[in-house]
């Protein structure tokens, strides 16, 4: 899971719910649009608190920021029906998000699971958009072994979605002996989180996470500037299958020092910085 560098807002940045056509979600918003605005989609299990780290240097960039909490997810509320959060459905999600974000087309952004829900709002309609960025999210399913550990998730949240305490507590439980603890304050939002968002979403984003096909050429086809960033190493997809994603796309490839699956989290400054010169170089709408 993705862990923020921080949980306080920096100054000027603020949290509010943004209203859709598809109802409300909770976002994280900074700065002013003088060169774009960008629209940030987290990862399974992540939230907007994901991307806290990009939004200063971005605003400082020149760039309006809004980070969401998909439906469902930390703060933004959602049904507790599966069918509520097929991939279709969070891709419906992101384009009226945009849509509401307003102000010409959108620079989006989607780290890991939120790169597959990204790419589905893409495929659905691109007009709405500036530029794709596939932060750490790969071609198609999740590497095999992470697929094993997602299903086991999966069937625990089926056999036991009432008691998200239960099933928070089993999980951290297989975390490595030698893992640095987390800072307390790190830790309960941690656990606040996972219980603040719906069983049901994990349910069935776990699902999409272990089950999604090959789109890529599907994508290729679709004209938008694209950029593939990901970290040195990653345990969901492997580095080398997204450099040849980037091939397969035509896309910039960026790959973040000091970073593994969160560049966002673990060298935001760096991923800002990526982040912005990829921008800079797209026309404005």
């Amino acid at each position: 899971m993705s862990k923020p560098p921080r949980l306080t807002l920096p100054s000027g940045a603020r949290a509010h719910l943004l209203s859709t056509a598809r109802g409300e979600f909770a976002v994280h918003e900074a700065g002013e649009p003088v060169r774009g605005t960008a629209l940030l989609v987290p990862g399974f299990t992540g939230s907007k608190e994901d991307f806290i780290g990009l939004l200063e240097p971005l605003a400082a960039a020149g760039y309006r920021v809004v980070a969401v909490d998909g439906r469902g997810q930390h703060e933004s509320p959602g049904p507790r029906e599966e069918s509520a959060y097929a991939l279709e459905e969070l891709a419906q999600d992101v384009l009226a998000q945009a849509a509401a974000v307003g102000g010409g087309p959108v620079h989006l952004v989607g780290h890991s699971l939120g790169g597959l829900i990204s790419r589905a709002a893409v495929l659905r309609d691109a007009a709405p958009f500036a530029s794709l960025t596939l932060m750490s999210s790969g071609p198609a399913a999740i590497a095999e072994d992470q697929q094993e550990r997602t299903k086991l998730l999966v069937a625990a949240l089926e056999a036991m979605r009432d008691d998200m305490p239960g099933v928070w507590t089993a999980m951290r439980s297989f975390d490595p002996e030698d893992t640095v603890p987390d800072a307390p304050e790190l830790a309960d939002f941690l656990r606040e989180r996972w219980l603040a968002t719906v069983p049901e979403q994990l349910i069935a984003t776990g699902r999409i996470l272990v089950s999604e096909p090959d789109r890529v050429d599907e994508l290729s086809s679709v004209e938008l500037p694209k950029l593939v960033l990901s970290g040195e190493v990653d345990y969901a997809w492997p580095v080398p299958l997204m450099d040849e994603m980037t091939r397969r796309l035509g896309a910039a490839r960026v790959v973040v020092g000091g970073a593994e699956h969160s560049p966002n989290a673990e060298n935001p400054q760096v991923t800002a910085g990526a982040l912005a010169s990829f921008w800079d170089a797209r026309p404005r709408g």
